[in-house]
């Protein structure tokens, strides 16, 4: 079973977008020796010629890998793996805070949960609206679990929409209840996107959680509008997605092993020529789009910001 095919429909129709870096202005890297045996070291940019010449298991959910890959990666890069229930539970938490009540999306039973299916109801008027654009980020995100909850973590099962649990689906819920026309659902639809942010070292975890996010998109869509997402629509919100779902080193603040440097030649002053070292790179700070503003900013001043200790 494969949760992931880049070779259909809606992945391939946006593959080079899910793979750039707005940071760097090139692709995402590997970041990981996972693929050292296929010759592909860390520093490797992720292409779609090097997609498209891979095992198709190989760009899968940690589920579907094997327990010594999975075991593997714990050990070098601490990928933490996480219960959808443990999601549930942490996003149940923060919802209770915002709400101010228990039991607004789910009750949780053991490792499972009931859906509320009432309505959700907020205090004023207009908080549903407040609450789609409060923004909310799943640092070292790995796939994005708390984002977006489409196959359960353990058994890779496909949870149905009425049932998920990310940060995104609540969002995606409540917009679901609160818009009447797919004009007004599209636009929320597009706010609720943006308001949700998640970083990641690896690049293979991070092309995943992407993809991931691109299919919510998809199965919203048809759920709601029984209709497919047209290539228009899945560009406008990939670029969201990339640009809010980006590759960093979480301790620096920066692209991880640094950003290559451009490749340039210069005469010396005996005519030599010199050129840059390919394994030159400089430390550039990951930058991340604000949708509200419109501004590009730098997730180190974001930061920053939010300490009054900095």
């Amino acid at each position: 079973m494969n949760l992931i095919d880049i070779n259909a429909y809606p992945i391939r129709d946006v593959l080079s977008l899910l793979i750039s870096d707005k940071t760097t202005k090139k692709n995402i890297i590997f970041a990981t020796d996972d693929y050292q045996d296929s010759g592909i070291e860390p520093r490797t940019q992720i292409t779609k010629a090097l997609l498209l010449g891979m095992d198709a298991l190989e760009i899968q959910p940690r589920v579907l890998k094997s327990l010594q890959e999975q075991s593997e990666r714990t050990r070098k890069k601490a990928e933490v793996f996480t219960p959808s229930w443990i999601c549930n539970k942490m996003n149940n938490h923060c919802d209770n805070e915002w709400f101010g009540r228990e039991g607004v999306f789910n009750t949780e039973i053991g490792q499972s949960w009931t859906v509320n299916p009432d309505k959700v109801e907020f205090a004023k008027e207009k908080d549903w609206q407040r609450y789609v654009d409060s923004k909310r980020l799943e640092i070292t995100c790995g796939e994005a679990p708390y984002l977006v909850s489409r196959y359960d973590t353990t058994t890779a099962e496909i949870i149905p929409v009425e049932r998920r649990i990310g940060i995104l689906d609540r969002k995606l819920r409540v917009v679901n209840e609160n818009t009447d026309c797919e004009e007004d659902w599209l636009k929320w639809t597009i706010r609720a996107f943006q308001s949700v942010y998640g970083y990641e070292f690896q690049g293979d975890n991070l092309l995943i959680a992407r993809i991931n996010m691109l299919m919510t998109f998809v199965d919203y869509m048809n759920d709601r509008w029984d209709r497919e997402a047209t290539v228009k629509e899945l560009k406008k919100l990939a670029n969201i997605i990339v640009w809010n779902l980006w590759q960093m080193d979480g301790i620096t603040c920066t692209v991880p092993y640094g950003k290559p440097k451009e490749k340039y030649q210069q005469m010396d002053l005996f005519d030599f020529t010199v050129g840059m070292d390919d394994e030159a790179t400089e430390d550039v700070y990951c930058r991340i789009q604000d949708w509200r503003s419109k501004l590009s900013l730098t997730f180190k001043s974001i930061r920053k910001a939010g300490n009054g200790n900095e």
